[in-house]
């Protein structure tokens, strides 16, 4: 599916951005899953400046969506009507400030955080060795891993409307939950500062390692997947539940649920779009009907089904003829 070209006339009314403006750019190519449909439109901003710009003349009523890295993204095979925006290069900063704390952009990625904070001695953001993804995205869904989370060692964070007003929150202000911060949708998360504790770069080294190699043992981190699928209920492990449902190397046509880890589904035989996220509906349906519990999703989904299509619940009415365990 081809969208209309917007990107003629949205330089007619932008002509100071200083960002990259591409039509119909294929999202499969910068997501995880390496499936869905193109953006209409996506915009790579310079820096904040230009992000601000952008939103402040952009027109009323186009849809506009964020992305970071693409790993715990899932779109749909109709693409994204509008503006999809990816933070780059201007974005990238990691700047090691007194009292233990890193500034970044939020276009840097968990990891390179993790490393950064333990040349400098930092303690406390380890955890990050773990996390796929980008910061930004770690602020919107306070991403956690090995009993900590985003909320434990945030100070501050920048945003910019949708009208280009730019916001600074404290860790107050951000209103954490489990995987959810509650910022308003739509604002972009700019830069963010963390607190750590003094420690020893040697020990910090040594728990990433640990990170690490518990999550090459666990998870199928080399697979073309989106991390945990599943939010975990209350008192209770996604992936357990799943496995008790029976949904271990469950398949929809190319995609399959882990065989290593259940709450992990994975691209292993060209999917869909469509083949994910029917597969998570078949699986979140079997979870309700084996134990009672309603599995929510972590994976952002994003876009609209090719012509003729379903979407969400709808895929998991009826178990669907090709959706087997392999």
């Amino acid at each position: 599916m081809n969208f209309e070209d917007m990107t003629g006339n949205l330089k007619e009314l932008m002509p100071d951005l200083r960002g990259r403006l591409s039509c119909n750019a294929l999202l499969s190519e910068i997501t995880w899953f390496r499936v869905g449909g193109p953006a209409q439109v996506l915009f790579t901003p310079a820096d904040e400046a230009d992000l601000s710009y952008f939103l402040k003349m952009l027109p009323d009523g186009v849809p506009i969506n964020v992305i970071g890295l693409g790993s715990n993204l899932l779109v749909r095979d109709g693409g994204v009507p509008g503006i999809v925006i990816r933070l780059g290069r201007g974005f990238n900063q990691i700047n090691v400030e007194p009292n233990a704390t890193l500034r970044v952009g939020t276009a840097v990625p968990d990891v390179k955080v993790a490393r950064a904070a333990a040349e400098a001695g930092i303690a406390g953001l380890a955890f990050y060795r773990g996390i796929p993804g980008s910061i930004g995205g770690a602020l919107r869904m306070n991403a956690g891993a090995h009993g900590s989370e985003t909320k434990d060692v945030l100070t501050s964070a920048r945003a910019v409307d949708l009208d280009g007003n730019i916001h600074v929150f404290t860790n107050a202000d951000m209103g954490f939950t489990y995987r959810h911060c509650g910022v308003q949708d739509g604002w972009i998360f700019t830069e963010a500062t963390f607190r750590g504790t003094p420690g020893d770069p040697a020990e910090i080294s040594k728990a990433m390692d640990e990170v690490a190699e518990y999550r090459e043992k666990n998870q199928p981190i080399r697979e073309r997947t989106g991390g945990s699928t599943f939010k975990n209920p209350p008192g209770k492990s996604a992936w357990k539940l799943i496995d008790e449902a029976g949904c271990r190397g469950f398949r929809v046509g190319g995609a399959k649920v882990s065989e290593m880890h259940c709450n992990f589904l994975i691209n292993d035989a060209n999917a869909t779009g469509e083949n994910v996220e029917q597969l998570g509906e078949t699986v979140r349906a079997r979870v309700k009907a084996k134990s009672g519990i309603t599995l929510n999703w972590e994976i952002i989904r994003l876009g609209v089904p090719e012509k003729g299509h379903k979407i969400g619940d709808d895929l998991a009415l009826q178990i669907p003829a090709d959706a087997k365990p392999s």
